[in-house]
Order: structure tokens, then C-alpha cells, then sequence
């Protein structure tokens, strides 16, 4: 762990044995099937698991949150296993990343968590949820262009960016706007837990019917 116990302690509580074990699966399986980088598993804790709740405080405390592009599970069963109120809904396109998170949901025993193998944009029309999440997956305004069609009218796309969130938004606002957004904003998570702190920006979704179509 390159992270002091206290500070994981602090963040997961009780629910740190099944952190440890997903990091011991991230670590070993993760990176022999290319889910993770070699260099990633040394800074496991600081770079992804404790990034990845860091921005606990923008979620619901109940409901859905899908997570999109999953990969290797992050941000969403970090989140899922600090929330056990919450039902995770894990949407990946890849068969190795699917079939991973599918073995991890099953080991670590996360009854409210559920994998789904499809590309975003292919559950279009299917269903919504309040809450839409992905961490690292595209530059905002494609990333829009695939989620917020499954984002419920009021919800949120909450987007884990870096540094350059101000920036991506900027960028995007024109493409939000085309897709029907009401709001979209950048907020900072996670003072205290990891440095530098998280930032998000949440979009949130206008009216049923307003999203434009997904740019590719």
C-alpha cells in the first residue's frame, strides 16, 4: 500500500478488506491481462483507488450510477464497495475488461454491482439513470456525446478530469448546448485524501427528447 493505513482506513472504514482484495486482484490478474499498467500497480492506492472516491461527495447516496468504459472497474467499484447503498452498473465494450469485472463483482461478493458488456452508445434508448460516471475514457465533448442520452432529465454526468477540466469544458460547451445540458460545471473533490484533489465536471441533462446526436 503507498498510502499510509490511516488514511485508507479513514476513507473505507470496515469496508477496507474489500478494497484490499480488489487492489490484490488489480495487481496480479489486472496486469497480467493488460488491464493495468506494470508501473500502475506501485501507485494503486494514491493514482486509482482512493482517486476514485475521492469525489464520493458528488454522488448520490442512493440510487443508480452507471459507470461507462469501466475497464478495470474504476471509478465504479471503489465507489460500490465504499456505498453498499448504491447499485453500480458497470458498462464496458471489451470482453477481457467485461469478463475481469465480472470475476471481481463474483469474488469480492458485491451484490450491487452489475456488469453490462456494450458500448455506450448502443443502450441508447434502452434505459436512464440519475446518475452517469466515467473516469478517463474520452475528451468531453465525445464523452457527452455518449452519455448524457442515458442520463435521466435533472440528472448528472459526473466526468473525472485532471488538471485540464477547465479546459476540456471550454472546449465542449458548444456540443453540451447542442445536446440539450442545462448546467455544466467543474468541481474539486477529495482536499485532504489525494493531492491534487479530484476534479469533476458535472453536467447535468436537460428535458427528455433534447440530447442531440452522439458525436463519434
Amino acid at each position: 500500500m503507498d498510502v499510509s493505513r490511516e488514511t485508507a482506513e479513514a476513507v473505507f472504514g470496515t469496508r477496507l478488506p474489500l478494497v484490499e482484495a480488489y487492489a490484490d486482484l488489480l495487481s496480479t490478474v489486472g496486469v497480467t491481462r493488460g488491464l493495468l499498467g506494470p508501473r500502475e500497480a506501485n501507485r494503486l492506492w494514491d493514482r486509482h483507488l482512493l482517486n476514485s472516491v475521492a469525489a464520493a461527495g458528488a454522488f448520490p447516496s442512493t440510487g443508480l450510477v452507471v459507470d461507462i468504459g469501466s475497464g478495470a472497474g474504476l471509478p465504479g467499484i471503489p465507489l460500490a464497495i465504499l456505498r453498499p447503498e448504491l447499485t453500480v452498473r458497470l458498462v464496458e465494450p471489451l470482453l477481457r475488461r467485461a469478463t475481469f469485472l465480472t470475476e471481481v463483482v463474483d469474488e469480492l461478493g458485491l451484490s450491487n454491482v452489475e456488469v453490462v458488456r456494450s458500448r455506450a452508445e448502443d443502450l441508447h434508448g434502452s434505459w436512464t439513470a440519475p446518475t452517469v460516471t466515467a473516469r478517463a475514457v474520452a475528451p468531453l465533448g465525445r464523452l457527452a456525446g455518449w452519455c448524457l442520452p442515458l442520463v435521466a432529465p435533472g440528472g448528472s454526468l459526473l466526468a473525472l478530469k485532471g488538471d485540464r477540466a477547465d479546459d476540456e469544458l471550454a472546449a465542449a460547451a458548444s456540443s453540451l448546448r447542442r445536446l440539450g445540458a442545462t448546467s455544466w460545471t467543474v468541481e474539486s473533490h477529495g482536499v485532504g485524501v489525494v493531492d491534487p484533489p479530484v476534479r469533476i465536471v458535472r453536467v447535468v441533462a436537460g428535458p427528455a427528447g433534447r440530447t442531440g446526436r452522439p458525436q463519434r
